[in-house]
């Protein structure tokens, strides 16, 4: 297998800000800090290269997750699987993204999202 950045912070081989640990995932700050405050991803202490490959790891990261997102008042819970869904970390994770009312974070489906793409002008 290639390096894997998450399978080394899994390990204790590289080193970032451990949020929470439980003996089958970790929550962890994005290294670039993440969108907001609060961003965390949630990953599986095993090797799994996305959602769709063991759904039994799978569920776990989500309970995990979960966890997390019910000390949340409101959140977003992502993950990606393939570089055409953004995936660009080939180790499941799921970000967990707290949000408030007019936190200006768009998402694709999002009315603030089609807004910008019309100020943008690149609406099809």
């Amino acid at each position: 297998m290639k390096f894997c950045a998450f399978c080394a912070i899994a390990t204790g081989e590289t080193s970032t800000i451990i949020v929470r640990e439980w003996p089958d995932a970790l929550a962890i700050r994005p290294r670039s800090g993440g969108v907001n405050h609060g961003h965390v991803l949630v990953l599986p202490r095993i090797h799994v290269e996305d959602a769709g490959t063991d759904p039994e790891v799978t569920a776990t990261v989500m309970r995990r997750a979960a966890e997390l997102m019910a000390e949340l008042p409101a959140a977003n819970l992502i993950t990606s699987k393939g570089p055409e869904a953004t995936q660009s970390v080939y180790h499941l994770h799921v970000h967990i993204v707290p949000r408030e009312a007019n936190d200006g974070l768009p998402l694709p489906w999002a009315p603030q999202h089609a807004r910008a793409a019309v100020q943008n002008g690149t609406t099809s």
